[in-house]
């Protein structure tokens, strides 16, 4: 192919000028060989317009580097192609999945350190060798599995099933600066709150007390230790995910404390915090599911003026606030909304979304 041939130290500015008059072939890598430099010409210029071409750059270059002798040529030159990478993996599957099953396939996929997770549809599972590899190599990730069921249990796992790449369920994941060390089959670990987590975290002020009644491997408590001075009391019913919460506090450096405690919140409340009348200036409630069943027992430990921040699965906002505030009037409190947010999609008609509620005490 067409190529300008260049000293090496004017090199940089002949690229320049050949972007600036859409004269280079973007697609070819610049050669360098015995301090000459090899330049792509665009094939789709005018071979009758290349003596201009030189012309050109040659003046560029003389006007201004008035003083030194500048060799120029157009020449013939093997250059290497530039192997463009794919934009996604819908791009990544062209040729090997048909463009039906790549519509059908959802594309979306979580990225958990060293891991991805994928959702296949069940007509498409005879293609998931393909599809693996397909991601593996998109992504660079170590690790491909595929999601065999939804979140399930008391200890909010799902069945996985490996299908690229190195079989290892183990990693640690970075978030904000951040490390958390996980097993994703037998914990739950959501990338796609790290926004999410990140917003409690900047809200939150030196010297709370602060409860996570279901803090999994601990996310919310490590990432607002890293920033303030606070006791963060983080229970869970998964020993797991306990135990991994307990590597994560060492893996990062904290300025405030973490209290693991492994069982159910209803129990642990009960001997620990009322009994010791232990009460919370914010509390965290991400299990989406079920956390309405928790509702009462937060506001019971929620100090006059602190934060609960609830979540729900719901297409909207109002059934949310209402049970707030039916829960606070029955024990004589108020209820300030503070905020509210879609957090996620969870389903087309439905929302993984957040109240951020203040409760106040009548006097």
């Amino acid at each position: 192919m067409l190529a300008i041939k260049i000293q090496l130290k004017y090199i940089e500015e002949v690229r320049k000028v050949l972007i600036d008059k859409e004269i280079i072939a973007r697609n070819y890598k610049i050669l360098t060989e015995n301090n000459y430099g090899y330049i792509a010409i665009n094939p789709n210029i005018d071979q009758m317009k290349i003596p201009d071409v030189e012309k050109k750059i040659r003046g560029e270059l003389e006007s201004n580097n008035t003083n030194n002798q500048i060799e120029i040529q157009i020449v013939e030159k093997d250059l290497e192609e530039v192997k463009k990478k794919p934009k996604s993996l819908s791009e990544q599957l062209k040729g090997k999945l048909s463009e039906k099953e790549i519509e059908d396939l959802k594309t979306s996929f979580d990225i958990i350190g060293d891991i991805v997770i994928l959702e296949i549809p069940e007509d498409l599972e005879n293609q998931k060798k393909v599809i693996g590899n397909a991601a593996l190599s998109f992504t660079g990730r170590k690790a491909i599995f595929m999601k065999k069921s939804a979140v399930e249990g008391v200890t909010r796992t799902r069945k996985l099933e490996f299908i690229a790449g190195e079989d290892t369920s183990k990693t640690i994941h970075k978030e904000h600066g951040a490390r958390l060390k996980l097993d994703v089959k037998k914990v739950y670990f959501s990338p796609r709150l790290a926004t999410e987590r990140k917003r409690i975290a900047k809200e939150v002020k030196d010297g709370e007390i602060i409860l996570d009644m279901f803090a999994g491997i601990g996310p919310f408590p490590i990432l607002i230790a890293r920033e303030h001075e606070v006791d963060i009391y983080a229970s869970d019913i998964n020993e797991e995910a306990i135990k991994y919460m307990k590597d994560n506090i060492k893996l990062n450096k904290l300025k405030g404390k973490i209290h693991p405690i492994l069982g159910d919140i209803n129990k642990i409340a009960k001997e620990k915090f009322i009994k010791n009348q232990i009460d919370f200036d914010r509390i965290i409630m991400n299990l989406p599911g079920t956390a309405k069943d928790f509702l009462d027992l937060a506001i019971l430990l929620t100090k006059n003026n602190g934060i609960i921040h609830y979540y729900e699965f719901s297409d909207g906002y109002e059934s949310a606030i209402n049970r707030i505030n039916k829960i606070a009037k029955k024990q004589n409190k108020k209820v300030e909304i503070l905020n509210t947010r879609k957090v996620k999609s969870s389903s087309p008609k439905e929302w993984h979304i957040v109240v951020d509620a203040k409760i106040i005490e009548n006097k």
